[in-house]
């Protein structure tokens, strides 16, 4: 095992295809559930487009003495999104590489939309797994944010690797991003993109980016990982929504530079909510 605590995090390449759906979902030949490992102790899934047209992005991390599963998809019949027997295996082949007796799961989530959550239920009875829900009447308890909302609730997998969580309102009143310091990933769900940021509270939103750039300013931030691709290959151009088909998907990455760029965006606005397009996402308030 490393010494989660001692490596500086430098980002590591994610020129990955991922899966992104087909002409004709019927006919589809993609796996269900692609999987790509960023290093030996990170994953990235991501549900295919031929399932459920949201695609999203699920992230498992390992630790010393458990694993997290940021977020279940958006498909619960197993029978069509096999996303417990999808982590079992690669749970299964991390601890062939560090064996060890008693290795836990613990499943979290950015926010409580359906797409997000819709997979809980097939990690219901699975052993050695706590399952905490996205909804704020458990996960603000579990993270201390019930009680302050502007803590830094951490996350200890073992070993040193320890997920830092801040609540990000804005997109939805339970939205959080998860920041780890071994890669250096700032995990941030729906609330930054490649795609539209739906908006439901524009300055809780305008609060949450500035803890973004708080954060980025004092730690090494290596890429901002959301959970979805909307844009297209064309700056400021998106799919239309509920596209299963998305051959021209820019990288999924965005960067702390994306971070500032909505922020002048939301200055330029004034405090009214105003739907503006950047060239890697669209800033889109609630009507």
């Amino acid at each position: 095992m490393p010494d989660f605590t001692r490596a500086v995090p430098v980002p590591r390449p994610l020129d990955v295809r991922w899966i992104h759906g087909s002409p004709s979902a019927k006919h589809d030949t993609g796996p269900e559930i692609q999987v790509h490992a960023y290093d030996e102790h990170t994953v990235v899934l991501r549900q295919n487009k031929a399932v459920h047209y949201e695609a999203p992005f699920l992230y498992l991390l390992f630790g010393a003495e458990r694993a997290v599963l940021l977020d279940t998809g958006a498909t619960a019949d197993a029978a069509h999104f096999p996303l417990r027997a999808v982590v079992d295996e690669q749970i299964g082949a991390w601890l062939a590489r560090h064996p060890r007796d008693g290795y836990g799961l613990l499943v979290l989530h950015t926010h409580p939309h359906g797409d997000h959550v819709a997979g809980d239920g097939q990690f219901a009875d699975r052993p050695g797994t706590t399952v905490v829900a996205a909804d704020p009447a458990v996960a603000w308890p579990f993270f201390g944010f019930d009680t302050d909302p502007d803590a830094v609730a951490l996350v200890d997998l073992g070993g040193g690797r320890v997920l830092e969580c801040l609540a990000t309102p804005g997109h939805h009143p339970a939205a959080v991003t998860y920041y780890d310091p071994w890669t250096g990933v700032l995990l941030t769900g729906d609330t930054v993109y490649p795609g539209r940021l739906y908006i439901d509270d524009w300055p809780a939103f305008t609060r949450s980016i500035d803890r973004l750039i708080a954060l980025a300013d004092r730690r090494p931030v290596t890429h901002v990982l959301g959970c979805h691709i909307e844009m297209t290959t064309t700056p400021g151009v998106d799919y239309p929504i509920r596209t299963t088909y998305q051959p021209d998907e820019p990288p999924l990455q965005l960067t702390v530079e994306d971070l500032h760029d909505i922020r002048t965006a939301l200055t330029s606005s004034g405090g009214t909510p105003t739907r503006h397009a950047l060239p890697n996402l669209i800033l889109w308030p609630s009507e």
